[in-house]
């Protein structure tokens, strides 16, 4: 079960939410204190995109723990970094690459978060590797994700990761999957934890 996709959709490269109509059915900031986000930890949003969740989460940990970003296209990474000028977050750390070959620090992050872009990914068996490094004693990896089945809007059908294919891959790095729950009628959280 590989997921190395080759498609056209593409929730980066320049890809734009509407944020208004994102937030209705996403509100970052109960997602994030529904996972667990609090004051003191480092957070690292992968896929970031443009902070729809960075921003809110560099406010919720606070401005003495590190925020990480990282999305492989530039533009939005410019998009974020003028977001958190202007919010006056001095917290977060940016990187324009791709998720394959980011590892911001060994052992180092609580929670790391993947909103809605584990089909993005070349390589995404690569990048929970890359997570499972990245975690914290006691730290979650935590995937929100559209459920694989026909909606309005969103990634193919035939790119989405239902709950046991996102499941398999953490499982396949070496995480545990603690807990898969309903979002909404379109999105699910599975939250992950080292073995």
């Amino acid at each position: 079960m590989e997921h190395a996709h080759q498609h056209q959709y593409k929730h980066g490269r320049g890809f734009r939410y509407d944020e208004v109509a994102r937030r209705k059915m996403q509100n970052p900031e109960e997602i994030l204190s529904g996972v667990g986000l609090r004051e003191g930890m480092t957070f690292a949003d992968i896929g970031c995109n443009d902070g729809f969740f960075t921003i809110p989460a560099a406010k919720m940990v606070g401005k003495n723990t590190t925020v990480y970003a990282v999305d492989v296209d530039s533009e939005s990474i410019e998009r974020l970094q003028e977001k958190a000028r202007i919010a006056d977050l001095k917290n977060i750390h940016t990187l324009a690459q791709e998720a394959e070959t980011t590892i911001f620090c060994k052992g180092c992050v609580d929670m790391i978060f993947f909103g809605t872009v584990m089909h993005d990914f070349q390589d995404s068996l690569k990048v929970l590797e890359h997570a499972r490094e990245m975690l914290a004693p006691g730290g979650k990896v935590v995937n929100l994700d559209w459920k694989k089945i026909p909606t309005e809007m969103g990634p193919p059908l035939e790119i989405r990761l239902s709950e046991e294919d996102a499941t398999a891959l953490m499982e396949r790095v070496g995480l545990r999957v603690v807990e898969t729950k309903d979002l909404s009628e379109n999105f699910y959280i599975t939250i992950a934890v080292l073995k």
